[in-house]
């Protein structure tokens, strides 16, 4: 596993190396010891993956609030999408900004999105499988979003006229919250 430091302190590129032989490939998608290299903590407690059947939906900006924020290991393993995270964590250096990379199912990459940020994606192609690993689990009364096209965070979107549900265009306007 290849760890890429982004601008956003914690969130990492993660490149699964691969051992290709006549059969195809072998790569390891997670591992602890390798994390921990990185000063990374990352105990699993669910695996979730989505579909999503439309070019150019958005899903997000989703995290949860304080005391059940969650880490995220994010990868396409079908498709290909423009994954995005956000930092929510006030005194920090990168505090509003956003960092974004393509994860696909060609390139095997992976996003690491730690507590503190929130986190979505925008389909390149129809019928998207992403997978993600979270360390906590769901608590529907501590989820919490941001809109995805909310001024505050100017999120450069590659696809224009995207769509999303009407939960994940609905969050009000960041300022007007904090």
């Amino acid at each position: 596993m290849i760890f890429t430091k982004t601008k956003i302190n914690g969130v990492y590129i993660i490149t699964q190396e691969l051992r290709v032989d006549s059969r195809g490939y072998f790569s390891r998608i997670f591992a602890k010891e390798e994390l921990k290299k990185h000063r990374i903590s990352f105990n699993i407690v669910h695996a979730n993956r989505s579909l999503t059947v439309e070019r150019g939906m958005i899903r997000g900006m989703h995290y949860q609030r304080y005391p059940k924020q969650e880490d995220k290991l994010v990868q396409c393993i079908k498709g290909s999408i423009f994954d995005v995270a956000v930092d929510l964590r006030r005194g920090s250096k990168t505090y509003g900004q956003w960092v974004g990379e393509i994860l696909s199912e060609e390139n095997r990459k992976m996003m690491l999105v730690p507590k503190g940020l929130a986190h979505g994606f925008q389909t390149f192609k129809k019928n998207c499988l992403v997978e993600y690993f979270v360390t906590e689990r769901y608590a529907p009364s501590y989820e919490s979003g941001i809109r995805y096209n909310d001024p505050f965070f100017n999120i450069g979107w590659p696809i224009k006229n995207a769509i999303a549900s009407s939960k994940d265009g609905s969050w009000p306007d960041y300022k007007k919250v904090i």
